[in-house]
C-alpha cells in the first residue's frame, strides 16, 4: 500500500435474490500517529516501568512503529484505533503486565501540534523556556472545572487554562510549584500528567518524523 493510502477491506453481504453472497470493499480506518502519556511511573523508584518492556508491551497489542522518550513514559506510534480505546487497551496491558495500573493518556500528533502552535508564554519576550510545563488533562475540562483551575493560587508562577492542557510558567521551577499535578487534577476533578517543554517539543519531532 502506498504511504498516505487508505486501505480497504472485504465485508460478506447476506445473501441476494439469487442466494449466493456478495462482497463489499470498505475503506479500513487510516494508520495515525499518537502519543501516549503515562502518568506517575519512574518515580523515586516506585512503579518501575523499563522503556524496553513498555515498547514490547505496546507491540503485543498491536501498535506499529513504536519509540520511546525518556523514563517518564512517553510512547509514539502508530495505530487505526481512536484515542479513548487506546487509552484503555495500554490501560490494561500495563495492570496484566506489570502488576499495577497506571492512567495512560492518549493525544494525537495533530493535538500535539497544536498544544505548541498556542503555548501562550512561548511568545512573550524573556521567558525561559526550560520553566514551561505542560499539563495533560484525561478529560477535557467543563467550564467548573476551568474555573477552578484559573482560581488556584500560583504564587509566583502562571497557568493558563485550556479545554484539555494547563499550560505552566514555573520561573523558580517546577519542583517547587504550587500548580503541581495532584493540585491540578484536584482542580480538574480527573487525572493528569505533567510533561516539560522539552519533553513536548521532543515528542512533536518524533510525531514529525513518524508521519
Amino acid at each position: 500500500m502506498k504511504p498516505g493510502a487508505i486501505g480497504r477491506r472485504m465485508c460478506r453481504r447476506p445473501p441476494g435474490p439469487g442466494g449466493r453472497p456478495s462482497w463489499e470493499r470498505y475503506p479500513m480506518p487510516e494508520k495515525k500517529t499518537y502519543v501516549a502519556l503515562l502518568r506517575g511511573i519512574n518515580v523515586g523508584g516506585n512503579r518501575r516501568v523499563a522503556m524496553a518492556d513498555l515498547r514490547g508491551w505496546a507491540e503485543e497489542i498491536g501498535l506499529q512503529q513504536v519509540r520511546t522518550y525518556v523514563q517518564s513514559g512517553n510512547l509514539v506510534f502508530k495505530s487505526q484505533q481512536p484515542a479513548a480505546a487506546l487509552e484503555k487497551k495500554i490501560e490494561r496491558k500495563i495492570a496484566q503486565a506489570a502488576g499495577f495500573e497506571v492512567r495512560v493518556v492518549v493525544r494525537s500528533a495533530k493535538e500535539i501540534r497544536e498544544v505548541m502552535r498556542s503555548n501562550p508564554f512561548v511568545k512573550r519576550s524573556g521567558i525561559d523556556l526550560s520553566k514551561l510545563q505542560v499539563t495533560f488533562l484525561a478529560e477535557a475540562a467543563g467550564a467548573g472545572a476551568r474555573a477552578k483551575l484559573k482560581a488556584l493560587p500560583g504564587g509566583g508562577d502562571e497557568s493558563k487554562v485550556g479545554e484539555s492542557e494547563i499550560f505552566l510558567y514555573c520561573p523558580n521551577g517546577y519542583g517547587s510549584s504550587k500548580l503541581v499535578n495532584s493540585v491540578l487534577e484536584k482542580a480538574a476533578g480527573g487525572a493528569a500528567t505533567t510533561r516539560n517543554w522539552r519533553t513536548v517539543n521532543a515528542l512533536c519531532a518524533m510525531c514529525e518524523e513518524a508521519d
